[in-house]
């Protein structure tokens, strides 16, 4: 019973203990700065080596002869022109036939009849 009521004890301490908040202390003083290490020494730089010399240019070769042309043949003349052959007669015209008959008229039906107008 003793451990209860002070595990109970502290325990309420504890949690008003989170409700109260205080300003923060001053800020700590700076740590020192480490030394800069050594540089390296840079190696030398070789020389560029020398720039071999341009072949010379060759001539240009010698242009060969044009060759000659040959001439022009003659050219033939015109043919003759043909005569125009004679014109054929036009058949005579065949008779026309016979016109035919009509066929018989049908009969209306009694009664009205409706005419529709065009639209």
């Amino acid at each position: 019973m003793k451990y209860s009521n002070l595990l109970v004890a502290t325990a309420a301490s504890l949690a008003l203990a989170g409700c109260f908040s205080l300003p923060a202390g001053p800020a700590g003083p700076q740590g020192a700065t480490g030394d800069t290490g050594a540089t390296g020494y840079t190696g030398a730089t070789g020389s560029t080596g020398a720039t071999g010399y341009t072949g010379a240019t060759g001539g240009a070769g010698a242009t060969g002869a044009t060759g000659y042309t040959g001439a022009t043949g003659a050219t033939g003349g015109a043919g003759a022109t043909g005569d125009t052959g004679a014109t054929g007669y036009t058949g005579a015209t065949g008779s026309t036939g016979a016109t035919g008959r009509t066929g018989a008229k049908g009969t209306v039906p009694a009664g009205t009849v409706v005419i529709v107008p065009a639209q």
